[in-house]
């Protein structure tokens, strides 16, 4: 008899434009296909590194038709049929429920574990740990999402109630419900009373997924499964799907069906954000707080000021500023401060509604 762990696939929605990290992210190369913290590996590379001593090479990957080609050269260890490519944007249930859709097809019994492509994770192993508790869990039916200690009462993040314990298992709860985004009174009332965030993390059966999914949208459930079924559909049938996120078709409604379990996250999480949030990943420059460069330090002098640099082909000199935020990629030139940083996707639609577009 297997584990759940054994019959756990991976799911990684490779999708998004990373628009507040313009100009590094771009929508013909996203911020998950970078190398954003310095470790030699992109972010959808450390994704499914930290997965494999879990799960092996059990991944699926939905991806853009446009990254596709990317996805694959990143990835080799990866079979073709392992990077699935969306004709076009459908938001994340079609991308999450047509993986699962092909694992149930080819496993009635699988379970799938969905992760994003662009975050950061400072404890593979703890977040292993909390993956194959979910796994056991969601193998009694339930849809599972990992709940994420909150560093601070954010208001960039949904947030998870949690309800009671689930017997038998170390650390699993129910899930009362998910929050939207909350304002920062609400968000600091619910840190303090024991919320947490909501990183888009889901472990289910593949099969309960889509049950779930047809019970609140039929169509979209059986369209999924319809390309499952004949791939050679997939064109004709993708556009005619409903867009929705995972968290309003599924997730929302099953939490206020008791459906939902969560298990805490106590490793750090981050989801790349914004450039306030990519400073705080990078090491200082020279041990100097409050100062980091990603890419070659030799090309950047700061003089009594602090910040984030990313110096292009030229040197960078920053002088009696604090919180800067400079990004040099060549063709374009971003100043901002850390305060800022969630307004530079205001800079990509002003470039797409002055045809620019090919600078986003």
């Amino acid at each position: 008899m297997t584990s759940a762990v054994d019959r756990l696939w991976v799911v990684v929605p490779a999708g998004g434009a990373g628009t507040r990290l313009w100009p590094l992210s771009r929508a013909g190369s996203p911020k998950f296909l970078h190398d954003l913290t310095g470790t030699g590996r992109t972010l959808i590379q450390g994704t499914v590194d930290r997965l494999v001593p879990l799960v092996g090479h059990r991944a699926l990957v939905v991806t853009g038709a446009v990254h596709q080609a990317a996805v694959r050269e990143q990835l080799p260890e990866l079979q073709p049929a392992q990077v699935v490519a969306e004709p076009s944007p459908r938001d994340s249930m079609a991308a999450i429920g047509l993986a699962a859709a092909t694992v149930e097809r080819d496993d009635p019994d699988g379970l799938i574990g969905s992760f994003a492509a662009d975050h950061v994770i400072d404890d593979a192993e703890a977040f292993r740990a909390c993956v194959g508790e979910a796994a056991d869990v969601a193998d009694t039916g339930l849809l599972v999402t990992i709940g994420i200690d909150p560093r601070s009462p954010s208001t960039a993040f949904g947030y998870i109630r949690p309800g009671a314990a689930l017997a038998g298992y170390p650390t699993a709860r129910s899930v009362a419900e998910f929050v939207e985004k909350p304002d920062a009174a609400r968000a600091a009332t619910y840190v303090e009373a024991g919320y947490r965030w909501n990183a888009g993390m889901f472990v289910v059966r593949a099969s309960v997924l889509l049950d779930l999914l047809a019970e609140q949208h039929r169509d979209l459930a059986a369209g999924l499964r319809r390309i499952a079924a004949d791939p050679s559909c997939l064109e004709e049938v993708w556009p005619t799907l409903e867009k929705i996120a995972i968290d309003h078709a599924v997730a929302e409604p099953a939490a206020a069906a008791g459906r939902v379990a969560v298990v805490p996250g106590p490793f750090g999480w981050d989801d790349v954000g914004d450039f306030a949030s990519l400073g705080e990943l990078i090491p200082a420059l020279d041990g100097t707080p409050g100062t980091a460069v990603l890419g070659d330090p030799a090309r950047v002098v700061m003089v009594d000021a602090s910040g984030l640099v990313v110096p292009g082909d030229r040197a960078v000199a920053v002088v009696g500023l604090d919180d800067v935020v400079v990004v040099d990629t060549g063709d374009a030139l971003l100043v901002t401060t850390r305060d800022r940083a969630q307004d530079v996707k205001h800079v990509v639609a002003e470039l797409r509604q002055r045809e620019l577009g090919e600078l986003t």
